[in-house]
């Protein structure tokens, strides 16, 4: 049964969307999703379920819409995609927790850069569905604009092993 790791936007950042990962988990087995485990309270979750990819994502959003009023976004990856995304980081030298990776529905448009702003010295690389961003200075007072990341979600460089490394604890309890 294939393992998911499920990313949702704005859940538990800056007070809004905000869902105890507790509650997270008991959705996500109403759904009947198996070994369902949270990760840390920005909306990341791993489970198995039999449905398809896409089948997975319509049940998650219209579950947290029907919760919270409107879905917040659910971005699917598999362990093998996520350690293909942290293996293939760009920007060597990066701290890990400066480096991160905004995870979009679609490959971004073919002319997504050029309407970046970077102020900071920030650096940008798009890789498929992927952005990858090093805030040399932080993330936090960043004046970096680039309106192709509004439909993703981003996680730290840290996080994204740490989902894979979970994803892959996952498959081989089953193996």
């Amino acid at each position: 049964m294939p393992v998911y790791v499920a990313l949702l936007r704005a859940i538990n950042v800056g007070g809004t969307g905000m869902l105890p990962m507790a509650e997270l988990k008991a959705i996500c087995e109403s759904l009947g999703f198996t070994d369902v485990r949270t990760y840390i309270q920005s909306g990341n979750v791993l489970f198995r379920s039999e449905l398809s990819e896409a089948k997975v994502q319509k049940r998650l959003e219209d579950a947290l819409a029907e919760r919270m009023g409107k879905a917040p976004g659910v971005i699917l990856r598999s362990r093998s995609q996520l350690e293909k995304i942290a293996d293939e980081a760009p920007f060597a030298g990066a701290k890990p927790n400066f480096l991160l990776v905004t995870f979009l529905p679609e490959p971004p448009p073919a002319d997504a850069l050029e309407k970046l702003v970077a102020p900071d010295g920030e650096e940008v690389r798009i890789s498929g569905r992927e952005i990858y961003i090093h805030f040399p200075n932080g993330s936090g007072k960043s004046k970096l604009k680039l309106p192709a990341l509004k439909p993703g979600t981003a996680r730290n460089l840290n996080t994204v092993r740490k989902l894979a490394e979970l994803a892959a604890e996952l498959e081989e309890s089953r193996a």
